[in-house]
Formats: structure tokens, sequence, C-alpha cells
């Protein structure tokens, strides 16, 4: 006997036998699902297989049911550091539900985010996610939808993490309401003469950003008239470009408000490349992890982004409802050295 051999590859009986429960209970714990496995029984479950060295035979599984256990995420093209928070946080929101995790990139163009969802489609996954902001003129639209429902027709599930309007479970953020508390808190602070760093002119988040933003600064008797709206790209590349054009402009700023942090890094940047980085105060939105240690500290919408991927998958995991429902998940404007009080 050749005692090198590799050994026999664990199977589900012999977890089932290691944790003392029926094959059935071990299946159901390994897999996720709530239906009839006490806490208890699952924790033998997986301990066993931990032991035993057990792993799921996913591809068995997609041939067997039709359908792949686990989580597809696409991203909608945009920035890194826009896209990571939504990736980690449901990554470990996955994680924390034993659900396997798969991340797709889709391009800037819309109609590359049809080609990731037929491409998503082919990998018959559980679950399928999509994240990033839409366009008012997207013709795409009529597609994305057509090519979701047929995912949905087919047994899966699709949660958008988005705007609200197309026909499917969605979470969504308040960007409006966190741009109306962003002006209300800088008019706090004693600023009065603001510009806005916005971008892509036809995108829904942005334009809600905005629309909040001049929405509160009315409320507060200040106009934001078009000539401090200025629209870019919805990158830092972009804002740092808009800020300088703001600055040739020669009207007077006390504060610029750009849509996202990654805009608000390029004017941080402009200010700081132009010699005077205390000229004007600057905030943004987001409050995505890698801007945490700029200098000075942002002033930014904190966006709960471990709150939306649980969102997601709750909607994902329940029972299916009889119409799309979307749960909205607001922020709360956090106030730093970049804004400090006139």
């Amino acid at each position: 006997m050749n005692d090198s051999a590799p050994s026999r590859a664990a199977r589900l009986a012999d977890v089932a036998e290691l944790a003392g429960v029926s094959a059935a209970t071990a299946s159901r714990a390994l897999n996720g699902s709530d239906r009839g496995v006490r806490e208890a029984n699952r924790a033998r479950v997986l301990e066993a297989a931990k032991t035993l060295g057990y792993t799921t035979n996913f591809a068995a599984q997609a041939v067997a049911k039709g359908r792949s256990r686990g989580v597809t995420l696409v991203v909608k093209g945009m920035p890194d550091d826009f896209a990571n928070p939504i990736t980690a946080g449901v990554v470990a929101a996955a994680q924390r539900r034993g659900l396997p995790f798969t991340l797709i990139s889709a391009g800037t163009d819309p109609a590359d985010l049809v080609e990731a969802v037929n491409l998503a489609r082919g990998h018959r996954p559980e679950i399928l996610m999509i994240a990033g902001g839409r366009t008012k003129d997207d013709a795409t639209l009529p597609a994305l939808v057509e090519a979701l429902q047929r995912y949905e027709a087919e047994g899966g599930r699709v949660v958008l993490v988005t705007q609200e309007g197309l026909p499917f479970d969605t979470v969504a953020y308040a960007n409006r309401q966190g741009g109306y508390d962003m002006a209300t808190v800088l008019v706090g602070l004693g600023y009065r003469d603001f510009a806005v760093i916005s971008g892509l002119k036809h995108g829904l988040t942005q334009r809600d950003r905005t629309e909040g933003f001049a929405a509160g600064l009315a409320d507060a008797g200040i106009e934001l008239s078009a000539d401090r709206i200025l629209i870019g790209e919805f990158d830092r590349d972009a804002a740092y470009a808009l800020t300088g054009e703001l600055l040739r402009r020669n009207i007077a700023v006390d504060a610029v408000f750009a849509v996202n942090d990654a805009m608000a890094l390029g004017v941080l940047t402009f200010l700081r490349d132009s010699g005077d980085p205390k000229r004007i105060a600057v905030a943004g939105f987001d409050d995505i992890k890698a801007l945490r240690d700029v200098t000075p500290a942002l002033t930014t919408v904190r966006l709960p982004w471990e709150q939306v991927a649980e969102e997601a998958l709750d909607l994902a995991l329940g029972p299916r409802a009889d119409a799309p429902r979307t749960t909205v998940v607001e922020g709360h404007v956090i106030v730093r050295e970049s804004t400090p009080p006139k």
C-alpha cells in the first residue's frame, strides 16, 4: 500500500456523519438555507466540513438545479475608488451568508452593461446585482430590462443598487436629500458663495445631488445660478480641470460642493497645486475609504455601504414580492477640516 497516496475526497455523507445530522440537513446548512436547520446543527456541519476539507461542488449544483449558488455583482463603469466600497460591502455581506461571490466590471458605455448582464446570465448565478448610476437619455434601457427579465424568468433574482424606476427590487441612495443636507450644513458654517462641480450632464445621480444642494441653498435664501454649476466627467481629473475653469471666471466662491468624493479630491488637488489650498472650502459625497487620509480631511455625505449591501441581499434572499420593492438608504453629513467654520 502506498502511504503517500491521497485519501478519497470528503463527501457530503462524511460531513453529515461527523456532524451527527442527516445528509439533507448538512446540505441545507452548507447551501446557506434557513429552512429546518438549527443554528447548533449548522455550526456542527460547518465545523465538520472544515475538518474534512469538504468543498461544495457548485458546478454540479448548477447542472442539477439549473442555477449556481452565489452572488454576481456587475459594476457599471465608474472610478475604482467609488466601485470599491460597493464591492467590499457586497463581498462582506455575501461572506457572512456563506455565498460565493463573482465580480464583473462593465465598461462606461451603456451598451456595455447589457453585454455584462448577458455574460452573467451565462454563468447562471442565483443572485445578480447591478451597481451604478443611470442616465435619463439611456437608449439601451429597454434591452437591459429585457435581459434582466429573462434572467429572472430563468429563476434568478435581480437587485439593483442605483436609482429607482426600473421594474426590479432596488436599493437606492437618498441622493437628493444628501445634497440638501450638505447645503444646510455649509450655510450653517457661514458659507454664502457656492459652486458645484458636477458630472455627466444626463446622469441621474449627479442631477439629484446637485438639485438637492440647490434646493437646500434656496431654502436658506441663496440662489445657485447656472454659471456656478460646472459639468464634466464623473471623476477626479475632470474636477481638477473644472476647478481651474471656475477660478478663471473670477466669480466670488467660498465653498465648492463636488457631487462625489473622487471629484472633491480633484478640487482639493487643484487648490493645493495653485498654492492656496485653504482659499476655498470643499465638500464631497460618498465618504469612500480611499480618501479618508486626504489633507485636509474631507467634509462629505457618508453613505452606509455595508447597510446597502445587506439590504440588497435581504431583498434577493427573501420571498419574491408581487411588485418590485425599493429600499432607500440615507446618508448623513460628516463635517471635517475641509470646511472650517467661517
